[in-house]
Parts: structure tokens; C-alpha cells; sequence
């Protein structure tokens, strides 16, 4: 698919035709590794509209898994180092959004270019716990206020995603995991029409709730 992604990827507007071509990659990655999706939608996205898509982070499969649940296409805000990674960094960096956490600069730049996206129509996805906590027995980690701001600002709805079995499945610890079920909860959308900036707190505190509270209870299951 090289030759392909190359051209898709050298202009935004060929960006719908590289979406397609990822979301096969992606499908590629997670059936041939003996994982198989299995989604549970509380409400389906309507294609003609954009969204802020927000999931818990706890493996490097959370990219693939969003790829494949999400037909339409979105764009991913993520920190800077998964460029680095050979060519899936250089594609990652070509269409997607990245942030250097550590330079008050890029984070500007960050808000600045997800506007620009946003305006265009599309749809945007962050991990808002801003990346797999090091903590890996911690069930959620405190959001950042980033992806709640932006959604209010633009006056589109949050989208919380509950991924259950990714951690358990392909955690960073390399000895962990094994091929089975990835569970997905796509729960009710969250509107921020009558949301102002300063309610961003309480919409970011209503969002990890839902995904806390789903986490929760399947932890309890296990017990």
C-alpha cells in the first residue's frame, strides 16, 4: 500500500481516499494478530457532521482500534515521539496533528491547526489522558483539558469510547497479552452547544465519568 499512501497523504484533500487505505491497514494489523473488534454503539455518527472523539489510552492498539470503529473519517491530536516510529511516523505526521508537550509553542500550534481541521468539517480524536499511564494497574487516568475546550469552542458534540480489553490484550509489558475479543463501548454523544468555555471542567469531569464508571463495573465483573 506505500505507493498509495504516498499519494493520498501529499495533499488534505486526497485525505477521505487515505483514511479508507488505513482503516484496511488497520484491520490488517488487529485480525492478523488474532484480535477481532466486537462494538457495542449507543448512538451511530452521522456522517454529515464532526465530532471530538475521546477513548481511555492503555495500549499501543487504541490507534488501530479507532481506525476501525470510525467509518468516517477523523484526524488523531497526538504527542510528537509516535513520529519517530518507522513509516507509520512519517504518515502519522504527514496527516494527523502532533504536540511536543514539553514546548509551550507546540501546544499553541496544536489548538491553532485543530481549529483550522475542525473547520474544514472534520473530526477529531484525542486521548485525553495524554498518553498510557506509567501506573499501568490505574484504571483512568486525570484528563487534560485540551479536547473539551476545542469541542465547546466549535459547538460539537463529545463522543466518549470505552475500549475494555486493549490493556489486557497488547499492554507494554512484553510478556503480557494474547489474541481474543477487543470490547468497544461507543457510548451517548455528549452536546456542548450551550456549553461556554469556562464549563470545559465539568464536561471534562462528565466524560471521564461515563468511561470511568464502564471501566469500573467491568473491573467489579472480574472480582
Amino acid at each position: 500500500m506505500l505507493p498509495v499512501l504516498l499519494v493520498f497523504s501529499s495533499a488534505e484533500r486526497f485525505y477521505p481516499k487515505f483514511y479508507f487505505c488505513a482503516r484496511i491497514w488497520a484491520k490488517c494489523i488487529l485480525y492478523g494478530m488474532g484480535f477481532y473488534p466486537e462494538v457495542e454503539r449507543m448512538q451511530q455518527l452521522d456522517p454529515g457532521k464532526n465530532y471530538m472523539l475521546v477513548a481511555n489510552h492503555t495500549s499501543m492498539i487504541d490507534i488501530m482500534m479507532m481506525l476501525v470503529i470510525i467509518k468516517q473519517p477523523f484526524i488523531f491530536v497526538g504527542k510528537r515521539e509516535l513520529a519517530k516510529i518507522p513509516i507509520f511516523g512519517f504518515f502519522y505526521r504527514k496527516t494527523n496533528i502532533t504536540v511536543d508537550r514539553s514546548c509551550a509553542k507546540s501546544k499553541q500550534d496544536v489548538v491553532t491547526e485543530a481549529r483550522r481541521r475542525l473547520d474544514m468539517g472534520e473530526s477529531i480524536c484525542i486521548f485525553p489522558e495524554g498518553g498510557v499511564p506509567d501506573d499501568m494497574s490505574l484504571v483512568l487516568d486525570s484528563f487534560k483539558d485540551g479536547a473539551f475546550r476545542l469541542a465547546i469552542a466549535h459547538k460539537i458534540p463529545i463522543v466518549p469510547i470505552t475500549f475494555y480489553d486493549n490493556k489486557k490484550r497488547f499492554s507494554y509489558k512484553f510478556i503480557s497479552g494474547g489474541p481474543g475479543k477487543l470490547r468497544v463501548k461507543i457510548h451517548k454523544f455528549i452536546s456542548t452547544k450551550t456549553m461556554q468555555t469556562g464549563d470545559r471542567k465539568i464536561l471534562k469531569e462528565q466524560t471521564r465519568q461515563i468511561i470511568l464508571d464502564e471501566l469500573t463495573k467491568e473491573t467489579k465483573k472480574k472480582e
